[in-house]
Order: structure tokens, then C-alpha cells, then sequence
């Protein structure tokens, strides 16, 4: 039995956010939110919200134990780019890439 949580479009580099979330994978559920909590990086914050999101999925759709919860597997993939200009020197023109990012993140009891 597994609960997970998508969170799609987040206005974030999937190269950043895939550096936090190797801090909390395979770790308990509430390891992962102190871990979250008290790393001062971008995606932390989307992440925290992501993990209470799985955490009451497990409790409310699948009966699961919150206290055995660990982050099974969690991932990161890129979402569509948003292509922007930016003016340059002598006329030209320079292509700023905004990249977003679709995160999932997979719980699962402890045996």
C-alpha cells in the first residue's frame, strides 16, 4: 500500500529541487519535516506542503499509520519551459529559460 502526492508546474529548476529531496528520501515521515524545515533552500517550502499532502492522503484515503510513514520514493521531472526575452546590447536579444518542475513523492508503512 502506498499514498502519494503530485505537485505539478512548480515555478522551480528541477536541478534545485532534486538536491532537497535527496536529503529526505527513505527517511521517516517526520525526519523528512524537520529536514524541510531547517534547510534554507527555494524548494523546501513547496516540498513541506507537498509531504503533509501525502502524509493525509495515507491517513484519509488508505488508513495508514502517520507514526510508521516513511518517503518511499520521490522525484523530480521536468515540466514545461517558459521562454522569455531579455533586451541586449545592439539590438539583440537574449532567451531566458524559466523552468518548471512536476515533483512526486510516494510514501509507504514500515513493515
Amino acid at each position: 500500500m502506498e499514498a502519494r502526492a503530485q505537485l505539478k508546474y512548480a515555478r522551480i529548476s528541477p536541478r534545485k529541487v532534486s538536491i532537497v529531496l535527496d536529503l529526505i528520501r527513505n527517511k521517516p515521515v517526520d525526519l523528512a519535516m524537520a529536514i524541510l524545515k531547517h534547510t534554507p533552500k527555494a524548494a523546501c517550502e513547496d516540498l513541506q506542503k507537498l509531504l503533509k499532502s501525502a502524509m493525509a492522503n495515507a491517513e484519509n484515503n488508505h488508513n495508514m499509520d502517520v507514526s510508521r510513514l516513511y518517503v518511499a520514493q520521490c522525484y523530480v521531472s521536468p515540466g514545461p519551459i517558459l521562454k522569455r526575452i531579455r533586451p541586449r546590447a545592439q539590438g539583440r536579444a537574449f532567451r531566458i529559460l524559466k523552468r518548471t518542475s512536476h515533483v512526486t513523492l510516494v510514501l509507504k508503512e514500515k513493515e
